[in-house]
């Protein structure tokens, strides 16, 4: 989790004087949401595989402390980003999501540039000969990189979230290793900062010249993630702070975030050219 660390602990430079609490928590099918006192709202990954979804009190204790975390410090519970409990982290990334929304809102994009409505997979500048590995199936990703690149492939737990055409792409999580080693660019979901082993994957593609992290909830502070090696963070920025929460506690998927939140690219300075002309893509990734 040193990922983790050095975003809690950048977070802390620049905002661990502002007394900060938690105005709401919503725990959704496909995302998790937190509000803060500034009004600020972050969402991450909600995890589904849940080996120890069952409703006892030692498995509900293991999990976040529902009914009991609004008006929590949002330090205490974007401690939650290092716990065991997956589902705990889910409410703590939501938590940093939010806190990183209200540092960019001070201090804007330290050694980068936020680009509103561009599309990570355009300002990454992928290609004809780039040999793609993909860490999570992003469905419109593969629709627009499958047949225009040298290689695609798609590390994900489950086969089954590829179409059958596609399916030829599919790396099982036991060989990313072998993928992630041979890859020119490699883009992450950023449910693994949710789900785990982050460090782990940009350990394995130390030669990809390009590293993208997508999704809505790849929007952090951005100077840790510059400085493991990610150059371009594919996330959201909240525009209805209430509709957005309400989206994500009605079950919302990404693929209607677009109500709430515009698509952003933070962009580490000098790795790619910023280009504000996008290529339409959903927020769903």
């Amino acid at each position: 989790m040193a990922l983790i660390e050095d975003w809690i602990s950048s977070l802390q430079q620049v905002l661990g004087k502002e007394e900060l609490l938690v105005s709401s928590v919503r725990v959704g099918v496909f995302y998790t949401a937190v509000q803060i006192s500034s009004g600020h709202v972050g969402v991450a990954f909600t995890p589904r595989d849940l080996s120890d979804a069952v409703c006892c009190p030692k498995t509900a204790a293991a999990g976040p402390p529902a009914g009991r975390m609004a008006g929590r410090p949002g330090w205490e519970i974007a401690d939650y980003a290092r716990s065991q409990s997956v589902l705990r982290r889910a409410v703590g990334v939501a938590a940093l999501n939010a806190i990183s929304a209200l540092a960019m809102a001070h201090y804007g994009v330290p050694e980068g540039e936020l680009c509103p409505g561009l599309d990570a997979l355009e300002a990454a500048e992928i290609g004809r000969d780039d040999r793609v590995t993909m860490v999570g199936a992003f469905v419109p990703f593969i629709k627009a990189l499958r047949h225009r690149v040298e290689d695609l492939w798609v590390v994900d737990k489950h086969s089954g979230a590829l179409k059958p055409e596609e399916r030829s792409c599919w790396v099982p999580l036991e060989d990313a290793n072998k993928f992630l080693a041979q890859a020119s660019v490699l883009i992450i979901s950023g449910s693994a900062l949710v789900e785990g082993g982050i460090d782990e994957l940009l350990a394995a593609s130390c030669r990809a010249r390009r590293v993208v992290l997508a999704g809505p909830t790849a929007s952090p502070w951005p100077p840790p993630f510059f400085r493991v090696g990610i150059h371009i963070l594919g996330g959201i920025r909240a525009r209805d702070n209430q509709r957005l929460l309400a989206l994500v506690g009605e079950g919302a998927s990404g693929y209607i975030f677009e109500e709430a939140a515009e698509k952003i690219s933070i962009i580490k300075q000098g790795s790619v050219t910023a280009n504000s002309t996008s290529v339409p893509q959903s927020l769903c990734c």
